[in-house]
């Protein structure tokens, strides 16, 4: 079934990539597709205040130090601003056995799970990720719906997601490649996937039926192992 998947999102891709030209660097509104491309966002909106003033967040877990920002504990950061549909652009970086995620969509920031749609991010060269189920992996919506395939880089390297919110859709472009396109509307069941693979118990609300306009946030040093963000940028969609 996997596979099935895999083939159908490789054919997708192929699709848009031969048919449509986005250009985000010219600032020209989104179409109703995703950029195939890391766009331009050096002029959009920080997502994130240098002091963090404008974040939901535990005191004393979460820093910016020279535009980097990280964690010390499991502890989640939230904007307070909500957002509906959007292109989020940012880099991250991992450590050895990183797993954390990027939050969209929360509309609980105390019970993000399951208020929220998490995107994965972890370190796929560590065998207990490696070795997880494939909705558990890199640029994954945890749970839900595994990449097409594992892009993410070493530890230590920086890589860059462009993650597109629009109405029910959210598209995943991971180091230049659309790795992760979800149509929530077919997320119809709090307890099996579309393709019959079991959600973890602790999701049991049905992504077809969880408010689009929610909060974005970050999972901070999940499962001891630190994680990075740089770079982090917004640029909001009109509801056209």
């Amino acid at each position: 079934m996997f596979q099935s998947h895999q083939m159908l999102m490789l054919m997708f891709v192929a699709v848009l990539m031969g048919t449509f030209n986005i250009a985000l660097a010219e600032d020209k509104p989104l179409a109703e597709i995703p950029p195939l491309r890391h766009p331009d966002s050096s002029k959009w909106d920080n997502l994130i205040a240098d002091d963090l003033s404008n974040m939901i967040l535990p005191g004393g877990v979460w820093s910016m130090d020279d535009g980097i920002l990280t964690a010390t504990e499991d502890k989640n950061i939230f904007t307070k601003k909500t957002y509906k549909d959007f292109v989020l652009d940012l880099e991250f970086k991992t450590a050895d056995g990183t797993n954390s995620g990027v939050v969209v969509h929360c509309s609980d920031v105390k019970k993000w799970i399951p208020n929220s749609v998490e995107i994965q991010i972890a370190d796929d060269y560590a065998a207990k990720w490696a070795d997880s189920p494939t909705t558990w992996q890199c640029a994954a919506v945890f749970g839900h719906l595994a990449p097409t395939h594992s892009a993410v880089k070493k530890p230590g390297e920086w890589n860059r997601y462009t993650i597109t919110c629009k109405g029910k859709m959210i598209y995943v472009l991971l180091n230049g490649q659309m790795v992760t396109v979800m149509d929530m509307n077919q997320w119809t069941s709090g307890k099996t996937n579309p393709d019959g693979s079991e959600i973890p118990a602790w999701m049991p609300k049905p992504f077809c039926q969880l408010p689009l306009e929610g909060h974005i946030g970050f999972q901070g040093k999940h499962a001891g192992a630190p994680i990075y963000f740089r770079n982090i940028k917004i640029k909001e969609l009109s509801a056209e």
